[in-house]
């Protein structure tokens, strides 16, 4: 915990120091909302909802919705489809078009275990259709994403990831993100999510950290 929060202010320092006005230069955050939601012993809701910024609390980057049906095919594997809704801000400190999106996507997740550490492998799939300038274009991608969690107690759980996006265009690669964090469990239902996130584009970078709320309920029980 101590080598974490070490870490962290060693970035912020690190930020505050750079002297050019970029975003590349700055620590954004994303401010998260995920939900999942149990409604059959097969069957749970997904939800997420993201509120995206270039600085801390400043400079808003995007917005995103988003909404899945889970179902369970066994203890291993798992499949989502769902549609997601964002407002991208594609500009720093100028001022451009909005790019608004509706996107359907498909998840396929497979559980594993390395010693202590769960791990899950997610392949996700994704249909792009985009507006900007009242000009619109359709693309689509794959992700596929390795996520570890070790658990440091009962309550408290740290984690790592990679993912990687490649985009069906000339230019495949779209994006790798690189992270980690803690979850900290406060009830049955939620749980604090505190991390870092490394994201390598085509051409540029960017730093940011992730504050989340992860809500977790159980319609089946009576």
């Amino acid at each position: 915990m101590k080598e974490f929060l070490l870490m962290l202010s060693l970035i912020l320092f690190l930020q505050k120091t750079q002297a050019q006005n970029s975003s590349e230069n700055k620590l954004g955050a994303w401010y998260m909302y995920n939900g999942t939601h149990k409604i059959s012993d097969k069957y749970s809701l997904k939800s997420a909802i993201h509120f995206r910024y270039f600085e801390l609390i400043s400079e808003y980057q995007q917005e995103i919705y988003r909404l899945g049906l889970n179902y369970k095919i066994n203890n291993t594997v798992n499949a989502t489809f769902g549609t997601v809704y964002s407002i991208t801000d594609t500009s720093y400190k100028e001022n451009l078009p909005n790019l608004y999106e509706y996107r359907f996507y498909q998840d396929l997740n497979v559980k594993d275990k390395w010693y202590n550490f769960k791990v899950t492998h997610r392949v996700r799939l994704a249909q792009r259709f985009r507006r900007q300038n009242f000009k619109n274009k359709t693309t689509h991608r794959i992700r596929y994403g390795l996520f570890l969690k070790h658990p440091i107690s009962k309550k408290l759980t740290t984690y790592a990831f990679n993912e990687v996006f490649i985009k069906f265009a000339t230019k495949a690669f779209g994006q790798n993100r690189t992270g980690i964090g803690l979850l900290q469990k406060t009830s049955d239902f939620i749980t604090l999510k505190f991390g870092y996130m490394y994201t390598q584009f085509n051409s540029t970078q960017s730093n940011r950290l992730q504050l989340g709320l992860i809500v977790t309920t159980n319609h089946t029980k009576t």
